[in-house]
């Protein structure tokens, strides 16, 4: 007994001593002190040391677009750091093209601010803030995605149709994480004091969040908004959208924003699902069948085995195959996975659309 005793006491000091260990690093190895932050050549702040550049930029109330919460995967956080970032992460690399690391680009999750640094980030970020909203609105759609609706208030929002915004996902029973996640707006731009945003469950934080903890009336943070995904006024020509899941949220955007202006551009748009339960938000997009100038909405289903479907089946890409014709003047927008867009591109292209008239948001 008396051994056991001792064994127990001898863990408990060794364990208090590695913790004060921990804390006297912390405070000193790991505290740089105040050092100045220069963004653009012409904003100076002076910081503490020690952080991320991303958290860093947070909490100076700068918000640069992150989908992973920080650990490095997502590629988003991007910056250019001319001086004082330290080397290149092996950890960064994976997610930087060589012309990225080139002209010093880094994921501002990944750098650590040791020392003056000196920045440049896109001037547009100045204008992203974060809001304190209420959920005004919660309806299921399909077994794993909900639309949501935030309301600002006496807020307002403006974005271009087709950008997002980053829901911030607080620590909650079972998660001690605060992180920020990355949804597509799928409202129309008009309403300046609301968003709605589709998100589909996939066992993540701020899934769970949102699918087990949110509720209407309650209070939640997102800021915004981002992306160079948007509606772009060009040649007026055709348009292709596709989309699968919650990829469906920008495009639902982007015709709004063209009902709300009686853009009189021909639009098809491509949506991929599994089954017939998998389809949502049929009666809005019949309505804008009917209000746009020339509208048509396709959805194809890959593993529909009911004989009651009687549209399309198979791939998106399938479906285009079938309804693009080679050579026509489109301009595509796309919102789904990598794998998707990137076999939905490739079809495109073998209808000679230019890939420049190609634009898309991989998620």
């Amino acid at each position: 007994m008396n051994t056991i005793l001792t064994t127990i006491f001898i863990v408990t000091c060794i364990t208090a001593i590695l913790a004060a260990l921990l804390t006297i690093s912390n405070k000193t190895i790991g505290n740089y002190g105040e050092v100045t932050l220069t963004i653009n050549d012409d904003k100076e702040y002076i910081v503490q040391g020690g952080n991320t550049l991303l958290d860093t930029l947070r909490a100076e109330s700068i918000f640069i677009p992150s989908a992973c919460g920080g650990k490095g995967s997502c590629g988003y956080c991007k910056a250019k750091v001319l001086e004082g970032g330290g080397p290149v992460l092996a950890t960064e690399k994976p997610l930087l093209s060589k012309e990225e690391l080139d002209s010093n680009v880094r994921l501002t999750c990944q750098c650590k601010v040791k020392q003056n640094i000196k920045i440049e980030i896109p001037e547009e970020l100045f204008n992203v803030k974060e809001y304190a909203v209420s959920i005004e609105k919660i309806e299921r759609l399909t077994s794993t995605i909900k639309l949501l609706r935030f309301n600002f208030g006496d807020e307002e929002i403006s974005f271009k149709p087709g950008q997002y915004v980053q829901l911030k996902a607080p620590a909650y029973e079972g998660n001690e994480e605060e992180v920020y996640r990355a949804y597509s707006i799928a409202s129309s731009v008009n309403d300046t004091h609301a968003v709605e945003l589709l998100i589909g469950y996939t066992g993540g934080i701020a899934t769970t969040y949102v699918h087990h903890h949110l509720k209407e009336g309650d209070q939640a943070h997102v800021n915004g908004p981002y992306g160079d995904f948007y509606y772009h006024e060009d040649d007026g020509g055709p348009i292709i959208l596709a989309g699968a899941g919650t990829g469906m949220a920008p495009i639902m955007s982007i015709l709004q924003y063209m009902a709300d202006n009686d853009i009189k551009r021909k639009a098809i748009f491509f949506f991929g699902a599994r089954t017939m339960d998998d389809l949502f938000l049929l009666d809005k997009l019949k309505m804008l069948e009917e209000k746009l100038y020339d509208f048509k909405f396709i959805p194809t289903l890959s593993r529909e085995e009911s004989q009651e479907w009687k549209g399309e089946r198979g791939r998106v890409t399938i479906a285009i195959d079938k309804y693009i014709e080679k050579g026509g003047n489109y301009t595509a927008y796309l919102c789904g996975s990598p794998q998707m867009i990137d076999s939905i591109v490739e079809a495109l292209l073998k209808k000679e659309i230019p890939i420049e008239k190609i634009y898309y948001d991989k998620f």
